[in-house]
C-alpha cells in the first residue's frame, strides 16, 4: 500500500471517529425546548463553531502519529513530489466530496421547505458533511488503489 493510500484511509477513519466521538460528547447536552426556541438554535450553532477547532485539532495530533508511526515501521517519507496524477486524484476525490455535500445541502433546505423543524436541517447538514469528507476519502483511496 502507498503512502498515499494509507495517508487516506487514517484521514477517511479520523474524520468519522472525530465527529462521531465529538456528537456523541454534545448531542446528550441538547435542550429539550420547543423546535424553533431560541436555545435550540444556538446550540447547533455552537455545535457547528466548536466542531470546526476540534476537528482540526483532533486532525493535526491524528496526523503527527501517522507520520512518526509511518516512518518507524516503513523507514518512508512522504513523498516530497506531487505530479499531476496526484493532483487530478485529488481534484476528482474533492469534486466527488462536493457534490455529496451540495446534494445533502438541497436536501436540507427541503426538509425546511416540507415544514420539518430546523433540527432536521441541522442533522442532515451534519451528515452531509461527514458524508462529502468520506466520499472524498474514500474516492482518493480508491483513485490511488486503481492507479487512476
Amino acid at each position: 500500500m502507498s503512502f498515499q493510500e494509507r495517508r487516506s484511509l487514517v484521514n477517511l477513519i479520523s474524520s468519522v471517529l472525530i465527529t462521531v466521538i465529538y456528537a456523541a460528547y454534545v448531542l446528550p447536552r441538547m435542550p429539550e425546548a420547543d423546535p424553533y426556541s431560541k436555545e435550540l438554535f444556538h446550540f447547533w450553532g455552537s455545535f457547528f463553531l466548536l466542531l470546526i477547532p476540534v476537528s482540526i485539532v483532533a486532525r493535526i495530533i491524528v496526523f503527527i502519529v501517522f507520520y512518526i508511526i509511518n516512518t518507524i515501521a516503513t523507514r518512508e517519507e512522504e513523498p516530497s513530489i506531487t505530479d499531476e496524477r496526484d493532483k487530478l486524484i485529488e481534484l476528482r476525490a474533492n469534486r466527488n466530496g462536493f457534490f455529496a455535500f451540495v446534494l445533502g445541502f438541497v436536501i436540507a433546505m427541503a426538509s425546511l421547505v416540507m415544514e420539518m423543524p430546523p433540527s432536521t436541517m441541522f442533522i442532515i447538514l451534519i451528515c452531509s458533511g461527514i458524508a462529502s469528507e468520506v466520499i472524498s476519502d474514500a474516492s482518493e483511496f480508491v483513485y490511488y488503489r486503481r492507479g487512476f
